[in-house]
């Protein structure tokens, strides 16, 4: 008789607790749900770049799909580097440590200065780059000149990326989600106004404001909100309550810090390096199968985008809230807010991919609409919808593996397991590229078969990341330096001395 009444109240307590408990639902929805939002402007940037691009020309926007993610590849190490500095800010704020956040973001905005020299390297290598992988002359042109423009943005994305860790690392993501969004925003309409031209009629004479510069003209709205985006993060990190409360002002290098960061930041750098390389392998690989296969693929990749970058903002929740935990020595909250984050994702990819199997239409119609005024083939539009149609079947399915491999990786970073998950994305990212290749050169796998490759690949990174954290190796894992022990004052003199006390103080 006893035992029934405890089975429901144990029951009761998980139903109250899984909303407020410590890596609960609550918690990291309070984190994510503005990282989302943020997560989401860049994608929303890029996409909407890509869909006006479409209705300037189908080319353009292909041009702009293939040069924007090679630029992305040439960036990504430095930006993962910054990025790592969430981490350290998040451990710092679990373990009580608000002095050492500001130097902690500091590190990171100097490893963005260091890295811009080198991002910048890659402009005069563009076209050679879209030519090895057998593009057109007139995509190589569009390609090389959109990577050229995009690449004066770069480093402005580098210190947005080291700033913003001062609030996202925190917990502080609203802060974030309004300056992302804003600056979103700010990129829509000049994408408006710089692709097809603004004109304006003033005394009876028409003056030009931006002219109608095509591709050009979307690399240029990007960069122009980037820039501002990294001055209001600076203006904001630097406000005189953040400089007492967090040493925002400690602006000089910490080089026992900064080595840390390095540390490991250098392996979660060097693994978005590795995935994003071995994406844009794929991607460029895609692009020798002709114009319908490219822009299909590209279409369907955008709108990809879409659904998987809010998981990012879920796992970027996931990857701070586990150094939160961490630094308060809590590794069961740690642990609990991991399968939360997946748990929400699963949610979220859920309605996604009903979306994308059920209401294609729904999501290709904006890449269509107006086809006429732009003076597209009808004939080959239509290929490209059909074919768009069937690659979406493909996302839908390897979308909640997507979010798996996503959480995992967020988690484990957040712990500072990033050397598992460099070689581990070392030897994915190498079998990606060889994969295609071979499918594509040897095989003639056709598009069909290198996205079921891709999925392929997917797939077992993610059950890759999945039993590295069932392990639970990343448990014991801190980036932060222990903190100085705290020694007993002198006695007074008559007074007894607490040797016991001041011996436990130096053994913690």
């Amino acid at each position: 008789m006893v035992a029934e009444p405890q089975m429901h109240s144990t029951a009761g307590a998980q139903s109250r607790t899984w909303w407020r408990r410590p890596g609960g639902g609550r918690e990291v929805l309070s984190v994510a749900a503005p990282l989302v939002v943020s997560s989401l402007s860049w994608t929303v940037m890029t996409f909407v770049d890509r869909m006006l691009l479409n209705h300037w020309s189908g080319a353009a926007m292909a041009a702009a799909f293939a040069a924007s993610t090679a630029w992305f590849a040439a960036l990504c190490f430095p930006l993962g580097v910054c990025a790592y500095a969430n981490t350290f800010v998040a451990q710092y704020q679990g373990a009580g440590r608000p002095l050492r956040i500001g130097p902690a973001v500091w590190q990171s905005v100097w490893i963005a200065a260091a890295a811009t020299p080198f991002v910048l390297l890659g402009v005069p290598l563009a076209d050679r780059l879209f030519e090895w992988a057998g593009h057109s002359p007139e995509a190589v042109a569009l390609e090389g000149r959109y990577f050229a423009i995009l690449s004066i943005g770069a480093p402005a994305m580098l210190f947005s990326q080291a700033l913003s860790s001062f609030y996202s690392g925190r917990g502080r993501t609203v802060v974030v989600m309004v300056v992302d969004a804003a600056f979103a925003l700010l990129n829509l309409l000049l994408d408006w106004w710089w692709i097809f031209g603004l004109t304006v009629a003033m005394g009876g004479e028409t003056f030009e404001v931006f002219p109608a510069a095509g591709i050009a003209g979307a690399g240029w709205a990007t960069v122009v909100s980037l820039w501002l985006k990294a001055l209001t993060y600076l203006a904001l990190v630097l406000r005189r309550e953040h400089r007492a409360a967090f040493a925002t002002g400690a602006v000089g290098v910490d080089r026992a810090l900064l080595g840390r960061m390095l540390w490991f930041g250098g392996p979660s750098g060097l693994q978005m390096l590795l995935d994003i390389l071995g994406f844009t392998v794929f991607v460029l690989l895609i692009a020798r199968l002709g114009d319908v296969a490219n822009e299909a693929s590209s279409m369907t990749f955008s709108i990809g985008s879409l659904a998987f970058m809010p998981v990012c903002g879920i796992g970027m929740a996931a990857s701070i809230l586990v150094g939160q935990h961490l630094g308060e020595n809590r590794e069961e909250a740690a642990t609990q807010a991991t399968w939360t984050s997946l748990h929400v994702s699963w949610a979220y990819m859920a309605g996604a991919s009903a979306v994308m199997v059920f209401a294609p239409g729904w999501l290709l119609g904006g890449f269509f609409s107006g086809e006429a005024v732009a003076g597209a083939d009808p004939a080959h539009r239509a290929a490209v919808g059909a074919l768009a149609v069937v690659l979406l079947r493909f996302n839908a399915a390897y979308n909640f593996v997507d979010a798996m491999l996503i959480v995992f990786v967020s988690a484990l970073k957040g712990a500072g397991d990033t050397r598992f998950i460099l070689w581990a994305s070392l030897v994915m990212a190498t079998a990606l590229a060889a994969l295609t290749w071979t499918a594509l050169e040897v095989l003639d796998a056709g598009v069909y078969g290198c996205w079921a490759l891709v999925s392929a690949w997917i797939f077992g990174l993610a059950v890759v990341f999945y039993l590295r954290f069932r392990a639970g190796y990343w448990r014991s894992m801190r980036v932060i330096e222990p903190e100085p022990p705290t020694l007993a004052p002198e006695p007074v003199a008559g007074e007894p001395s607490d040797v016991g006390g001041a011996s436990q103080a130096l053994a913690g």
